[in-house]
């Protein structure tokens, strides 16, 4: 994959990672879209992401690891701190190694947490 490539669409992510790695990414996408089903789905910063009043979750693929990636705030790491823990965290970020099983329902999980953040924000600017 080069910089250069130019993503239109999840399925085109998706594509081009071999057949191991797409099964994760489909399982992750496949669990935000059940946990939000009026989220969004998008590609943002070229990578797959759900929007959901704003920016809800970005997920990506690396050599070792699969990412989630959160906009601002940033009150899910502070909140989920213990499941959290097993993982590799950043100030943005969780890597998800891909030689152990997918926390599928900590992904559901964070993913509704950050819709019910977002929706709760958007409520205040209407007000």
């Amino acid at each position: 994959m080069s910089s250069k490539t130019k993503f239109e669409t999840t399925d085109a992510y998706i594509g081009t990672f071999p057949k191991d790695v797409q099964d994760g990414l489909e399982q992750i996408r496949q669990t935000i879209q059940q946990a939000v089903p009026e989220a969004e789905e998008v590609i943002s910063y070229q990578l797959p992401a759900f929007q959901y009043h704003g920016m809800l979750i970005y997920y990506s693929a690396y050599k070792n690891h699969y990412s989630l990636s959160f906009p601002p705030p940033f009150r899910i790491f502070e909140v989920f701190q213990t499941q959290l823990a097993p993982y590799e965290v950043s100030k943005t970020t969780i890597q998800l190694p891909m030689d152990q099983p997918l926390p599928l329902d900590l992904v559901g999980e964070l993913a509704k947490y950050r819709a019910q953040e977002n929706a709760e924000k958007a409520k205040k600017k209407k007000k």
